[in-house]
């Protein structure tokens, strides 16, 4: 149902293709739209703690994002059609050339931020029983790749995918990617690779498929196997196996399986198979968990660039991915969410990563990492303020390849919602 007069301005605006539908026919895309404008606020610091004279000591930024999400019904009938849409704008509310660099906000040439960056992203959807099929701005969010949304806007792709859930209990999955709009642009770019020490034998970056299964095989537990390819970069088969156990009474124990093997493709050498594991153990709103990855192979884990988030158990906030070749890491993690002892909305984490047996940037053994980080957040449940979130993240980070980083990022958004 329309809630305002604006929603429904932005419905018909933005969805403009229901004045060529017949009126029954609209009537499911326009009651089951659903559109939202999100407002997220995003400071950020990242303070380098070492003695590289010649770099920043630190980048810090302040800007303000505005999210607006459409999403139309279907038309009815046995094939139903509808278009959705993703307007992006990010205003810059402080900056300066010698604080840049915190992927809030583009940087110009002469090394400022601009006063603001947009976007928007139009999608197509066509629905026939239970499998939908979506062209044009895409947001994947799977195994073989998952758009990251760790700053002001979220990264976005352009291609196509196609989803059905015809079988109960299995999600089949498939997608072809051309382009890549990163977090903190304007435009549309070639896609790039994070190779993790591979490197692409002078070949070009072509576009990206991939192809996978999601099955549910037992009440509490899931298998998960995807097929990607990086043209002229990497093929890569991922596997993942998650179970739960109840063990009781507000107590369960989650094990959760990943197995990636990537392969060159093309002139480059990427060579690796990235093996993780993460033990979690909940009771009462106490979460502890225990990671563990290895990579092994001639090259480190390789998946797309600009900052989509690899489908690995260390991947966390600041430093890479603990995923370089023959680099082994263990994580140590805990969750507590205070709606356990009557503060619902409230919730911790915390966790510490440590990894080494890799080479050093000069090419000697003993390279090594760690990082520790914090998550506090809060979400309103009542009042003039509820819906109203606010999260602060700190982080740090030591590396024998890497800047040491301090960083603090504080977050706080609003959804409202429009249809």
């Amino acid at each position: 149902m329309l809630k305002t007069p604006i929603a429904r301005g932005v419905a018909l605006a933005t969805l403009g293709a229901t004045l060529a539908i017949p009126s029954m026919a609209q009537a499911a895309f326009i009651e089951d739209t659903k559109a939202g404008l999100e407002l997220r606020n995003f400071y950020m610091n990242r303070d380098f703690r070492d003695d590289a004279s010649t770099a920043k000591s630190k980048a810090e930024e302040w800007a303000q994002g505005f999210l607006l999400r459409v999403e139309s019904g279907f038309t009815e009938g046995t094939v139903g059609f509808g278009v959705d849409a993703l307007g992006l704008l990010g205003v810059k509310l402080d900056s300066s050339p010698d604080r840049t660099g915190t992927a809030l906000l583009p940087v110009d040439n002469d090394g400022s931020a601009p006063d603001d960056y947009s976007q928007l992203g139009l999608t197509a959807k066509v629905k026939i029983s239970k499998t939908i099929l979506k062209v044009g701005t895409l947001e994947p969010k799977n195994m073989a790749l998952h758009r990251s949304d760790s700053r002001l806007l979220p990264q976005t792709f352009k291609g196509g995918q196609i989803v059905s859930n015809e079988v109960e209990g299995l999600t089949l999955d498939a997608g072809y990617i051309t382009e890549v709009n990163q977090r903190n642009d304007s435009n549309y770019d070639d896609l790039t690779a994070l190779l993790n020490g591979a490197s692409l034998g002078g070949g070009s970056i072509d576009d990206f498929i991939f192809a996978g299964a999601t099955y549910k095989l037992m009440d509490n537990l899931t298998g998960a196997y995807y097929y990607s390819n990086l043209e002229e970069a990497y093929k890569q088969h991922s596997f993942n196996l998650i179970h739960v156990l109840p063990l009781g009474e507000k107590q369960s124990l989650k094990t959760d399986l990943r197995y990636a093997r990537s392969t060159d493709d093309g002139s480059s050498n990427v060579d690796n198979k990235a093996l993780g594991a993460m033990v979690t153990y909940s009771v009462s709103g106490h979460s502890f968990g225990l990671g563990y990855q290895e990579m092994n192979g001639d090259t480190g884990f390789a998946f797309v660039g600009g900052w989509s988030d690899p489908y690995l158990v260390n991947y966390v906030m600041i430093g890479p991915d603990f995923a370089k070749a023959d680099e082994k890491s263990w994580q140590a993690r805990y969750d507590f969410n205070f709606a356990s002892i009557g503060i619902p909305g409230l919730s911790l984490m915390t966790r510490y990563v440590t990894g080494d047996g890799f080479d050093r940037a000069d090419g000697s053994n003993g390279g090594k990492e760690w990082e520790r980080d914090t998550d506090i957040s809060y979400v309103f449940q009542e009042g003039a303020l509820k819906n109203l979130g606010v999260k602060w993240r700190n982080g740090t980070y030591r590396s024998t390849n890497n800047r040491d980083v301090n960083e603090n990022r504080l977050i706080v958004s609003y959804t409202i919602p429009l249809m």
